[in-house]
């Protein structure tokens, strides 16, 4: 499967941005979809994950009450709607895909296989 995560920009702090991931080669309903993201000169860390069935859905401390993921099937889209974004949330944003991750490891980026290009998320102050 082909990721494309898109939706990315500048904002300032306390707004709202929606990051869009798009899937092409295979269908986006038997994925796990989790986003991930990294500042400049640290690791890759989990934002959220959204299991094939979008009956369970995981959100990293730091994000929860502020970040929804969806997904929208028929459109073979996921999305990540980050509200009342900080500076700190500033980074590339990632989208990835596995078909059965182990729920230990959703939150581990080793568990996804296939990765889409980043989108630069920058929040000022």
């Amino acid at each position: 499967v082909q990721l494309q995560a898109s939706g990315g920009g500048l904002v300032q702090a306390g707004s709202s941005l929606r990051l869009s991931c798009a899937a092409s080669g295979r269908t986006l309903s038997n994925y796990a979809i989790a986003w991930f993201r990294q500042a400049p000169g640290k690791e890759r860390v989990f934002v959220g994950a959204n299991r094939r069935s979008g009956d369970m859905i995981y959100y990293a401390d730091s994000v929860k009450g502020r970040f929804t993921t969806s997904r929208d099937n028929a459109k073979n889209t996921v999305y990540l709607q980050m509200n009342r974004l900080e500076p700190e949330d500033t980074a590339v944003y990632y989208c990835a895909a596995d078909r059965s991750p182990i729920l230990s490891a959703i939150r581990d980026v080793s568990t996804y296989d296939y990765w889409g290009q980043g989108t630069q998320v920058t929040v000022s102050s």
